[in-house]
């Protein structure tokens, strides 16, 4: 999902910086919402534990380029139905930072581009999961259709802002559009991988009982709304 350097060149750039802004704003404010509600404990506690995730998602877990950038496992409907929204976003943003800062500095004037693939669905992906899980149920309890329902909603938000920042970049010239669809088409290969690491990341939780009373992850991964 790593937007390359040379995709999106010169004041054309600008857009990802008010886009990164933006989606990086609103994760604050999510995050502004969260230490009023739960405390600082459990935001900093799961901000913390989610920024460690994603940096290994991006680092350890096998990433391969494909046509117009990367295909990762990035896992944020498991971030998102584990610790909530606001550590999410605040774990992608800053795994993704450090990820720059540290072992691809090249990546990081793409930095507004790839925050706001990683971010607008994610929060896309929160407004939907409202909608398509009954209050009653906990999220330990889901089944794979509502598990899919979610990583189709990231995934391919996902997509679809890459696709946006290759065609705002290059247009449409047929190399651009043949390196957008092979893009698209491996990322079939984990929308549908997803929600399985989901399911069975949430059975290993609900054999947890111990978390039922922790402060690391949120309180609708056991109990209804």
């Amino acid at each position: 999902m790593h937007i390359e350097p040379g995709v999106v060149e010169g004041s054309k750039a600008l857009l990802g910086y008010a886009t990164g802004t933006a989606a990086v704003a609103w994760a604050g404010k999510l995050a502004w919402d969260m230490l009023r509600q739960e405390g600082a404990q459990a935001l900093l506690l799961r901000s913390l534990l989610t920024t460690a995730l994603v940096f290994c998602f991006f680092e350890v877990l096998p990433r391969h380029p494909v046509g117009v950038s990367e295909v990762h496992l990035i896992l944020g409907t498991t971030l998102l139905l584990l610790f909530g929204v606001a550590p999410a976003a605040l774990g992608l943003a800053g795994g993704l930072l450090i990820q720059g800062l540290f072992f691809a500095p090249a990546d990081l004037p793409q930095y507004g581009m790839n925050v706001t693939t990683l971010l607008v669905p994610l929060y896309a992906t929160a407004a939907l999961a409202q909608r398509v899980i009954p209050q009653q149920v906990a999220y330990v309890d889901l089944r794979y259709a509502q598990a899919l329902k979610l990583s189709v909603a990231y995934q391919g938000g996902i997509v679809a802002w890459v696709a946006f920042w290759a065609l705002y970049g290059h247009g449409l010239e047929a190399d651009n559009l043949a390196n957008i669809g092979a893009f698209g088409a491996a990322y079939v290969a984990v929308i549908v991988a997803e929600p399985l690491i989901d399911l069975a990341v949430l059975a290993a939780a609900k054999a947890l009982h111990a978390l039922k009373r922790s402060v690391a992850v949120q309180r609708r991964l056991y109990h209804a709304a």
